[in-house]
């Protein structure tokens, strides 16, 4: 049987059919390669990484004064590595910061590196130099007060960071105020304002006027004092003129200083000694000087009362220096060489006994000496012109000068060293001692190195007596004049030879002298000459004598 299809249609729909079928052997074949595949490895599947991206990058601050810094801020997505240039900057960190100082205006950039890409960002840092700060006014009001009064400083600045004004040290960040000052001398205070370019200042001065008045010292005497002893203390008083006042003591060489051992405040006028060396009637001249430099001056007197007990055991008891020199009481033979009778040109000359008195005013008058512990520390001591016996020994600074260091005289200086641990007990005598400042220097010197002994300096060998005598044990001292009585009725007694000075003397020397300290010469009973500068007669001490 036919179909009802036509033979086009029947064709048509073998075509159809044929199509279908392929279709089909493809669905029924693609298992089979699916199958077949999936007996091989699979391939690698790849991610693609997305490239860095930069979120912010920012400056903070973005001007800055040169000089000063900038944070540089930044955050991103994705980066590995980041870079900061100009310069040398690297992290690995995605966010983050770093400081920098650029000198001048400067574009910085921020690179953002991973595997895949880059990123970039700029910005930039403005730098402006810096510049002085100024200072429009700077003033004070009033410009002059009295003792006490006040002044107010004003100020008006700009571009400073800070202020400081001096004296005072007056400190503040504004930049303009006021600050009240009561100075007790004229003054001029200094503003200085500063910033990173530097300071500048500027100056106003407040002047202390007269309290009305003149200037006057109204301290009329001062405590004496005892040698080796603290000074009780005195302070110098002045009135009238400009406060504040400064002391000091007149220095020209027509006075004295304080004695030896003293000090002046200058600011206060107090005088003070935990040690007084010095010895004697001290006068010096007391100068004050007030703010406008205005003086007024005094003279004050110091009496200073000495400690010379020790001299008697400078040398034993049984020495020379201890004894009465006479031919009765001694049984020391007279001396009968050429060089004993006085010429009778030289009778009218003087014979000058040390004796203190008041003739020298305003200086101490007489030789000073001191005794000092065997522990006293030694100094240098240089000597100028004659012989020396040492060149340091226990002088201290404030050993006593005869005439004190401002006078051009002998200026002897006798220091007697206590014994003690292991030390002799000696004397130390320099002639014309200086201490400007230290060290001591002398002109000639002499030790006795152990006055437990009655042992002289060298025959022919000089000391600082032109005779070669030792001066401390033959000092006419108040001490032993006054013994138990008081300076207006003394009781005491010298009892040892004095020291005394001729205008002449002959180019010899007699025991107990160790050197000459004349000029001529003399002739024997034969008519010859005897040779100068030699012992004519006592070359040693007698071998006994009557005390």
């Amino acid at each position: 049987m036919y179909s009802p299809y036509s033979r086009q249609a029947l064709q048509s729909g073998v075509h159809k059919h044929k199509e279908l079928w392929i279709v089909a052997c493809a669905l029924v074949l693609l298992p089979a390669f699916i199958g077949l595949a999936g007996c091989t490895k699979p391939l690698p599947i790849t991610k693609e990484v997305a490239a860095p991206t930069i979120g912010t990058f920012s400056a903070s601050p973005m001007s800055i004064i040169a000089g000063s810094s900038t944070t540089l801020n930044w955050a991103t997505t994705g980066a590995t590595g980041i870079a900061v240039t100009p310069g040398t900057f690297a992290s690995t960190s995605a966010s983050g910061s770093v400081v920098l100082s650029p000198t001048a205006t400067t574009t910085y950039t921020l690179t953002a590196t991973n595997s895949t890409g880059t990123a970039a960002s700029i910005l930039t840092v403005t730098v402006t130099q810096p510049t002085l700060p100024t200072i429009s006014s700077f003033t004070a009001s009033p410009t002059s007060i009295t003792l006490g009064g006040i002044s107010t400083l004003s100020w008006t600045t700009s571009g400073a960071t800070t202020l400081n004004i001096a004296p005072g040290n007056l400190a503040s960040t504004s930049a303009s105020g006021t600050v009240n000052v009561s100075p007790e001398t004229t003054t001029t205070y200094v503003l200085t304002a500063t910033n990173a370019a530097g300071s500048v200042t500027a100056s106003a001065k407040v002047a202390l006027t007269s309290t009305g008045g003149p200037l006057n010292i109204t301290t009329t005497s001062c405590a004496g004092g005892t040698q080796n002893t603290a000074y009780a203390g005195c302070t110098i008083a002045a009135t009238g003129g400009a406060p504040p006042y400064s002391f000091s003591v007149d220095d020209s060489g027509s006075y004295p200083p304080l004695p030896e051992g003293m000090s002046m405040d200058a600011s206060t006028g107090e005088i003070t000694s935990p040690l007084i060396g010095g010895q004697g009637t001290y006068i010096p001249e007391i100068v004050v000087t007030d703010a406008t430099s205005a003086t007024a001056k005094a003279q004050i007197n110091f009496a200073i009362n000495g400690s010379n007990a020790f001299l008697k055991n400078v040398f034993t008891a049984a020495s020379i220096f201890h004894h009465r020199v006479d031919a009765a009481t001694t049984n020391l033979p007279v001396d009968t060489s050429p060089a004993a009778p006085i010429y009778s040109g030289y009778l009218p000359a003087t014979v000058k006994p040390f004796f203190g008195n008041n003739s020298n005013a305003p200086f101490p008058n007489g030789i000073p000496a001191i005794e000092v512990p065997y522990n006293q520390p030694d100094v240098s001591v240089a000597t100028t012109v004659y012989q020396s016996y040492f060149a340091s020994g226990p002088i201290p600074a404030y050993a006593p000068v005869e005439g004190t260091s401002n006078s051009s005289g002998d200026r002897h200086v006798l220091v007697y060293l206590e014994p003690g641990n292991g030390k002799n007990p000696a004397l130390y005598e320099m002639w014309q001692g200086v201490y400007l400042d230290g060290p001591w220097t002398d002109s000639s010197n002499a030790e006795w190195p152990n006055v437990a002994t009655d042992a002289l300096t060298p025959q022919g060998q000089g000391t600082s007596d032109a005779a070669g005598l030792p001066v401390a044990p033959l000092l006419a001292n108040a001490d032993e004049v006054i013994g138990t009585g008081t300076p207006s009725g003394p009781n005491g007694t010298a009892q040892h030879p004095i020291r005394f000075t001729l205008n002449h003397m002959l180019n010899y020397w007699v025991w107990p002298a160790t050197q000459t300290a004349g000029t001529g010469s003399c002739k024997d009973s034969s008519g010859a000459a005897i040779s100068t500068e030699s012992e004519i007669s006592q070359a040693a001490p007698p071998a006994k004598f009557i005390g």
